[in-house]
């Protein structure tokens, strides 16, 4: 993490003191950019543990925990060597002791909070904390903070999703009408992947769509769009840590199929959606389960 990011953490904390205070506040009046960054750090001071406690949602899965802790025991190992042991006061603010957590982690952990349909931003500050094998992929921004939020999806996680048709058809006019995405739900049922919900994200401010899928076995199975005016280009697979990462580029919209390769060659997927070998779920905001039968 960049340290003008912490101190801008540590100035929304009212952590600084006086002098260095006056010396951000001035910062903030002449930097656009430093200033959105406060306002985005004012608004997830949230009282968190209040804010939920009068919510009725389900448990967070236990597979879910798992495997944050997983990855941020990972994460926090290398840096380890290096560092004192010297654990942060308990009265320190939670944000301020997570500064060593990757921020695309921090803000993946928001995931499980899907099951009661709140909001996530994939925001500009996901990419601090990618793996050696994220950063030294080919893969664009978005894409690595997809596959970051898509490692920490389970089975279990998809249990709590209450998707209705009528939910379903409304996300779908949303992203085709106020996004401008023309966007095609495609029905893997054929490969072996059952549609399980369609969300609308955000990264970097732009529409991102995430299409999640379940196969039979194994974990799910994500289907990522975003706008793109570059020219086509193929699909091409690569591994990236345990995901399958698949991309390609088709009349102005960027995709990406990510998943763990347990018995479902998404290569052979991505080639079958890219040449609209499948039929298309959605094909009108009124009819969300039915397939749209394939052209003659």
């Amino acid at each position: 993490m960049k340290t003008d990011e912490i101190t801008l953490m540590a100035y929304v904390d009212g952590e600084l003191p006086p002098d260095q205070r006056h010396e951000v506040e001035e910062h903030i009046r002449t930097s656009a950019e430093a200033a959105e960054l406060v306002e985005l750090l004012k608004a997830s001071r949230v009282d968190y543990q209040g804010a939920f406690a009068t919510q009725n949602l389900p448990p967070v899965p236990d597979s879910l925990t798992q495997k944050i802790e997983a990855m941020a025991r990972a994460h926090a190992a290398p840096s380890a060597v290096n560092d004192s042991a010297v654990p942060a006061p308990a009265n320190v603010p939670v944000r301020s002791r997570m500064r060593s957590v990757p921020a695309w982690l921090a803000a993946a952990c928001v995931a499980g909070a899907f099951c009661g349909g709140l909001f996530l931003r994939l925001g500009p500050l996901l990419d601090h904390g990618a793996s050696g094998s994220m950063a030294s992929s080919n893969l664009s921004p978005w894409v690595q903070a997809a596959t970051g939020y898509q490692k920490l999806y389970t089975r279990d996680t998809l249990a709590y999703v209450s998707e209705t048709q009528g939910t379903s058809s409304k996300t779908v006019d949303d992203i085709r009408r106020e996004d401008g995405l023309a966007l095609r739900i495609p029905d893997l049922r054929n490969a072996g992947l059952t549609f399980k919900t369609v969300q609308r994200l955000r990264f970097n401010n732009k529409p991102l769509v995430q299409i999640v899928y379940q196969p039979e076995k194994g974990e799910p199975v994500a289907l990522c769009v975003m706008k793109d005016v570059k020219p086509d280009q193929a699909v091409a697979g690569q591994d990236v840590d345990s995901m399958r990462v698949v991309t390609w580029r088709q009349a102005e919209l960027s995709y990406a199929l990510i998943g763990k390769p347990d018995g479902v060659d998404l290569n052979a997927v991505g080639k079958q959606i890219s040449n609209r070998e499948v039929d298309q779920l959605f094909s009108d905001a009124t009819s969300v389960m039915q397939p749209e039968p394939l052209a003659a």
